[in-house]
């Protein structure tokens, strides 16, 4: 395939597609039928995977809520169940340790922790959907080189 000004020239690339093409007519229909269980075992394989991963959010999310039931019940929830006076003075200082882990704790562990699971499963499991890393060099889409080359080939043909 050429690549002229940043885009790929459409007569050559007929000529790519029409070798793909003779070349899969070329090969015997037992090799393209394993080709094929071998690329949908891949794929289910692949699925699972990723199904697996992005569950692992959602146990990340349960033992959120679990750590969230521990510290009020271990921490606040006993200052509210104490004697009048010595239940204000209980709480009052049971808040303020219960705030301090709650944010130290739950938002910025569990937050960071939920970010960097997050990102990592957008990178490798949904990227990966899209990149294949054969070795063609990244060519940033441009309509003015698509129009050039269209209007080049309109020229030779005419």
């Amino acid at each position: 395939m050429q690549v002229i000004n940043g885009g790929t020239a459409l007569a050559e690339e007929k000529v790519v597609d029409e070798h793909a093409q003779h070349k899969l007519e070329d090969e015997p229909p037992v090799e393209i039928i394993i080709y094929q269980i071998i690329h949908t075992i891949e794929y289910v394989l692949s699925t699972v995977s990723h199904t697996a991963s992005y569950l692992r959010l959602w146990a990340l999310s349960l033992a959120h809520g679990q750590l969230s039931e521990v510290l009020w019940n271990m921490v606040l929830q006993k200052g509210i169940k104490q004697q009048m006076y010595v239940g204000a003075v209980y709480t009052y200082f049971a808040f303020a340790f219960w705030a301090s882990l709650t944010i130290s704790i739950l938002v910025m562990m569990e937050g960071l922790s939920a970010f960097l699971h997050t990102l990592r499963l957008h990178w490798v499991e949904f990227c990966s959907k899209f990149y294949s890393g054969l070795g063609h060099p990244f060519q940033p889409f441009s309509m003015k080189n698509i129009l050039d080359e269209t209007e080049e080939v309109t020229e030779k043909a005419s």
